[in-house]
C-alpha cells in the first residue's frame, strides 16, 4: 500500500511538471496566434441587362443579278463596300440566358456592275450597276453569357435602298426596299459600362426594279434587280444601367 502510494504521488508531480511547463511563465511573450482561414470573395457576375447606344463599321460582299421581262439575265455580279453608323438596342437577362433586340443604320458604299453581254443586249458596251447606300436592320437577339462574354444569334428585318442603272450615264432608279437578315456574333464587357463586338449578318433585299429607259435602257426596262450581302463588322457600345 505505502509502495502504491508513493508510486501515485510521484506520477501526480510529474504531470504537474509538464503542465507547468507549457503554461506561459511570467514575462513571457503570448504564443501566436493561428492564422485566421482565408475565405476568397467572389467577382460579381456581369449584368448584361441594359438600354445601350453605340457605333459600328466594317465591311460587306455580297452579289446582285438583273433579270429582264424577257428572262434574259446578267448573271450574278459581286457587289463590295464599307459601312459605318449607329446603333441602339436593350437586353433582359434571365441567368446566364440574354434576350434582346437592337437596330441600326448605316451608311454604306456598297455596289458592283458587270458589262456581260446579255442575250438581249442590254449591258453590251456599257455597265449594269447596283448600289445600296444606306442600310438598316431590326432585329431580336439571343445569347448566354459568360459572365463578361456574351455569345449570340440574331435575326429580323432589313431595309435599304437598291439603285440600279447603267454606267454610263452613271443614273439610277432608286428604290427602298425591304427583307430579312440573320447571323451571330461575340460581345465583350470591357467595363460596366462600355461593351464591344464583332458580329456576321447575311442580308437580303427583296428585288428592285430598272425601269426607266434613260437610266436602264430599253432592253433592261422591266428589270429585277437583286441584292444580297455579306456584313463583317465591330462595334462598340455604352450601356446605361441594369436589369
Amino acid at each position: 500500500m505505502k509502495r502504491m502510494l508513493i508510486v501515485g504521488a510521484l506520477t501526480l508531480a510529474a504531470a504537474g511538471q509538464a503542465l507547468a511547463a507549457d503554461l506561459p511563465q511570467p514575462g513571457a511573450p503570448p504564443p501566436p496566434r493561428a492564422p485566421a482561414m482565408y475565405v476568397p470573395t467572389m467577382a460579381p457576375v456581369y449584368n448584361w441587362g441594359g438600354v445601350y447606344v453605340g457605333v459600328n463599321g466594317g465591311y460587306g460582299f455580297g452579289s446582285s443579278n438583273w433579270t429582264s421581262a424577257a428572262a434574259a439575265s446578267t448573271g450574278s455580279f459581286n457587289t463590295n463596300g464599307f459601312l459605318l453608323g449607329g446603333t441602339i438596342g436593350a437586353n433582359f437577362q434571365a441567368n446566364q440566358f440574354v434576350f434582346g433586340v437592337e437596330a441600326d443604320l448605316d451608311w454604306t458604299t456598297l455596289k458592283g456592275s458587270t458589262s456581260t453581254p446579255t442575250t438581249a443586249g442590254f449591258c453590251t458596251g456599257v455597265s449594269c450597276q447596283t448600289a445600296n447606300n444606306w442600310l438598316g436592320t431590326v432585329r431580336g437577339r439571343l445569347g448566354y453569357a459568360f459572365d463578361r462574354v456574351l455569345v449570340f444569334g440574331t435575326g429580323g428585318g432589313a431595309f435599304g435602298n437598291i439603285q440600279a442603272g447603267r454606267n454610263p450615264p452613271t443614273t439610277y432608279d432608286t428604290a427602298t426596299n425591304f427583307g430579312w437578315t440573320a447571323g451571330g456574333g461575340v460581345e465583350f464587357a470591357f467595363s460596366e459600362n462600355l461593351t464591344g463586338k464583332i458580329e456576321y449578318l447575311f442580308v437580303d433585299l427583296s428585288n428592285g426594279t430598272c425601269t426607266t429607259i434613260a437610266n436602264c435602257g430599253a432592253a433592261a426596262a422591266g428589270s429585277s434587280v437583286s441584292f444580297t450581302a455579306n456584313v463583317v463588322r465591330a462595334g462598340i457600345n455604352y450601356k446605361f444601367g441594369g436589369f
